[in-house]
């Protein structure tokens, strides 16, 4: 499906985003999702998963700020998705700096999902390769996991994307890379996080290999927009929510490099 096509249903359907993801990120995750024409919940209380998560049309899981109810909560509402063939996004925020966040972030990776999105570090050590990523910043390059990143896709069955100054997407067959930004998205927090929750959005409406190349060229294409507009990153977080919603379906192919 073409991204085009896939933002315009993402808008007519306007589907509902799970998002179990960290404290950071709450505000800017819900403004992007709403921004697109979504609509996001972020719901994550253990004792809901039941009566919520079925009901979604896409769950996303991040797992920046991880503690013991919260991983819970991201276990089962996963193993809901699983069960349901809910589509569902895995952002495995920093999962190599601790025992605890290793073993979380390989569990949810046991649980299927659908879309695995992810700095270049993070996915170099998802098939356990070194990276030399600090906390949530990478510190490898999107090309020196594009391997990484096939494989990963081949044995979990997941699209995988590593994002960057360049993203690269794969299903383990096709690779497809998209370009645009801005420099000043690093310096605003939680925009990866933001984009893991658009993804899930995408995939409420498409194949999952469209919706993640749509989903990034949409955040590339308004990241570039929002910079030739924005005097620091202050501005740029309000030119970019306005560009968000500005995109046009039509804007999309632009971005992406097959």
């Amino acid at each position: 499906m073409s991204p085009a096509d896939l933002l315009r249903r993402l808008r007519r359907d306007a589907p509902l985003v799970q998002c179990i993801t960290n404290y950071v990120a709450m505000n800017i995750a819900a403004n992007v999702v709403l921004a697109v024409g979504a609509s996001p919940a972020m719901v994550h209380a253990a004792e809901e998963i039941p009566d919520f998560t079925p009901i979604v049309g896409a769950l996303t899981i991040n797992i920046g700020t991880l503690s013991a109810p919260w991983r819970d909560s991201m276990l089962a509402a996963a193993e809901v998705a699983q069960d349901r063939n809910i589509p569902w996004v895995l952002d495995p925020v920093a999962h190599f700096i601790s025992a605890y966040r290793r073993q979380a972030a390989q569990d949810l990776l046991a649980r299927r999902p659908t879309v695995v999105r992810g700095n270049a570090s993070e996915i170099l050590a998802l098939v356990g390769e070194a990276g030399l990523g600090k906390g949530a910043d990478s510190g490898d390059s999107v090309d020196a996991a594009q391997g990484a990143a096939q494989a990963l896709a081949q044995k979990s069955g997941a699209v995988v994307a590593v994002t960057g100054p360049v993203d690269f997407v794969t299903d383990g067959e096709r690779c497809a890379q998209v370009t645009g930004g801005s420099h000043w998205m690093p310096q605003v927090t939680a925009l990866g996080c933001g984009l893991t929750a658009l993804i899930g959005g995408y995939a409420a409406v498409g194949p999952a290999f469209d919706a993640t190349l749509a989903s990034l060229a949409h955040y590339k294409v308004a990241g570039s927009r929002a910079g030739a507009e924005a005097k620091g990153p202050g501005s740029f977080q309000v030119h970019f929510l306005d560009q968000l919603a500005a995109t046009r379906p039509e804007d999309l192919a632009q971005a992406i490099r097959a």
